[in-house]
């Protein structure tokens, strides 16, 4: 197994495969990971999806598979880790708070549908977040948004919760919000330990969610 700039020796290699080590808040992406277009990256995906389908030893002639390495392709790009494109981000438009509402907000329940980017294999979850509003408040949906947004990213769930709880802040002009995030992930349920009965819990409290009495409350909104 080798790297394009041979960074590392193959015992390395075979310690990062073990560690599943994560990096910072930032996803990790090249700068040149926008230089081409949907259209291209779908037409080399499809490309690269062929020959690993070829290599598995399957008949891409049959009707069945002929289609499947489009259809990945597009699902990818498309659908799986559009949110990797920071155009695709959702704009946080806020609205005067006329109800003077300053107590907290809490949006449940929010589907998590991710990609483990160790294994490239589902996350499944719900997330709730809440925030308080600091004199301005934003449609429901933007909540859910934010979520699927960098939900649709190959992913680590602590990475994820951060990202959530962050892109939260910056776009509501405050720091009183909380994140909890449980997923299962098909990685450790389909591969590996094989456990069907595990889930991944995250949480992420800042501003007056740092407060137990707050804290307490936005946990006891959801149990």
């Amino acid at each position: 197994m080798t790297t394009h700039d041979n960074k590392y020796t193959p015992e390395e290699l075979e310690h990062l495969v073990e560690a599943h080590l994560g990096t910072s808040i930032d996803t990790p992406l090249r700068k040149d990971a926008f230089d081409k277009t949907d259209e291209e990256k779908i037409e080399i995906i499809a490309e690269k999806f062929h020959e690993i389908m070829e290599v598995l030893g399957l008949d891409l002639t049959d009707d069945s598979l002929q289609g499947t390495p489009l259809r990945v392709a597009k699902m990818y790009v498309k659908e799986a880790f559009a949110g990797l494109n920071p155009d695709n981000k959702p704009e946080m438009k806020l609205f005067e708070n006329k109800f003077r509402y300053n107590e907290m907000l809490i949006e449940k329940d929010i589907k998590v549908h991710s990609h483990c980017e160790h294994h490239f294999v589902p996350i499944l979850g719900k997330c709730h977040v809440a925030y308080i509003p600091n004199g301005k408040v934003v449609g429901l949906s933007k909540l859910n948004r934010i979520v699927r947004h960098y939900a649709k990213r190959p992913q680590v769930q602590e990475r994820l919760t951060r990202q959530i709880a962050e892109a939260l802040m910056e776009g509501l002009h405050t720091q009183h919000v909380a994140v909890y995030l449980e997923a299962d992930h098909m990685c450790v349920k389909t591969r590996g330990i094989e456990d069907d009965h595990s889930s991944t819990i995250t949480m992420a409290f800042h501003g007056d969610f740092e407060n137990e009495a707050n804290k307490r409350a936005f946990l006891e909104s959801f149990k």
